[in-house]
């Protein structure tokens, strides 16, 4: 998550300025779920630091960002395992107690989304998210039924800010980029959906959200 200064987005181009956003695509972690493998980790581990520098230097972001790219969680596992034998079970629990590490919905961002499914707003999401663990999120969060589409790193084998991976959203589901306000606490995913004519907003919390949505006409 990011800090709590509001963080610039793009100026609607000319083609985007006089379109009427009808469509909002969200990404999910950390910004309608609540994610963090800590959560799980704090069970493991007898201290804050001893676990900060397992998270920093053997299942770390990038690791469990190529599982989100589309790699088996048991080729993950079982390779850092070697590597790191002595935290065989600890790294093991990553998938196994992968349920840990949701806490659950973001409320606020969720009443939004409810908002806005009720106003007949067309609905998508883009995450980066393994294909083995997603329909886990699926059976928890009945949210997720709300969207009319939704685009899963793992199952397409691209990671945002990859290009493609928004073009697939776009051409899949009809999507015209000047009507659609794109979502998400990451900056530079927020610049990749603004490159291809989205409104973008880094999100830092549902009431800046809201804000945005209301000077876009979105009914919230």
């Amino acid at each position: 998550m990011s800090s709590a200064a509001k963080s610039p987005f793009l100026p609607p181009s000319p083609d985007r300025a006089g379109s009427r956003v009808d469509t909002v695509v969200f990404d999910l972690g950390g910004v309608l779920v609540d994610w963090d493998p800590r959560y799980l980790y704090r069970s493991l581990f007898d201290d804050e630091t001893t676990m900060e520098r397992f998270l920093a230097e053997v299942c770390t972001p990038a690791w469990n960002l190529a599982q989100d790219a589309g790699r088996p969680w048991a080729e993950a596992v079982a390779g850092l395992s070697a590597e790191h034998p002595g935290y065989a079970e600890q790294i093991a629990a990553y998938r196994t107690r992968w349920l840990e590490t949701l806490r659950g919905p973001i409320q606020p961002t969720v009443d939004l989304l409810a908002r806005l499914r009720d106003e007949g707003v067309r609905l998508y999401a883009l995450t980066n998210w393994s294909q083995e663990t997603f329909p886990l999120a699926r059976e928890r969060f009945d949210f997720l039924g709300w969207f009319q589409g939704i685009v899963v790193s793992g199952e397409e084998k691209l990671i945002k800010p990859d290009p493609e991976i928004y073009h697939r959203l776009i051409r899949r589901y009809a999507i015209e980029p000047a009507r659609t306000l794109y979502i998400d606490d990451s900056l530079k995913n927020v610049a990749a959906a603004e490159a291809l004519g989205m409104h973008g907003w880094h999100f830092q919390g549902a009431d800046g959200l809201r804000n945005r949505m209301q000077s876009l006409g979105l009914p919230v």
